[in-house]
């Protein structure tokens, strides 16, 4: 089941909150609350208080659990644009955009929860399988891959020009080898 909760008019522009908002999607809501309490940015502590609410819409409206909520979408709409004058120079003025944002999450329990202790799990499991090698089919061979630099050689230094760098000699540096000198 999904519950959701909108912050409307949050008083910050919609590209700084993204920033946050895409760290947390996808993550389990205690570690996108983490995450969160610990980020300095102002947009942390809105999400926090939208995030903070989406739980407790699912604890009391939709009788969830806590611990299998994931953050299935966190996004952030472009809010009404306040527009002021600031005075300048010789008379003139420019404009302010005073902008704000929606922030909307979307949380879900039918999403898995991937633990690290799985995974380290599936791991060990999936290296004893292939009796411990791992790469390309066949394993690991020594020399099997080449290199650009191992294809083409370099070319000894020339006057004037590094070897193998493609720069030309400088002609102010270059000896006349002429029989008519």
């Amino acid at each position: 089941m999904e519950v959701r909760s909108i912050y409307r008019y949050a008083k910050i522009s919609a590209f700084k909150v993204r920033e946050v908002t895409r760290a947390i999607q996808g993550l389990p809501v205690s570690a996108a609350l983490d995450l969160v309490a610990f980020s300095p940015k102002k947009a942390a502590g809105l999400i926090n208080k939208t995030l903070k609410s989406a739980v407790a819409n699912a604890e009391n409206n939709a009788n969830l659990r806590v611990d299998g909520l994931v953050v299935k979408e966190a996004t952030v709409g472009e809010g009404p644009t306040m527009k002021r004058m600031m005075p300048r120079a010789r008379g003139s003025g420019s404009r302010i955009l005073k902008r704000s944002s929606h922030i909307r999450i979307i949380l879900t329990d039918e999403i898995e929860i991937k633990r690290r202790d799985k995974m380290k799990a599936r791991k060990k499991t999936s290296g004893a399988k292939n009796g411990g090698k791992s790469g390309a089919k066949g394993g690991a061979r020594k020399g099997a891959g080449s290199t650009k630099s191992e294809e083409q050689p370099k070319r000894p230094p020339t006057e004037g020009g590094e070897a193998g760098t493609g720069q030309a000699p400088d002609p102010n540096l270059t000896t006349r080898t002429d029989a008519n000198e």
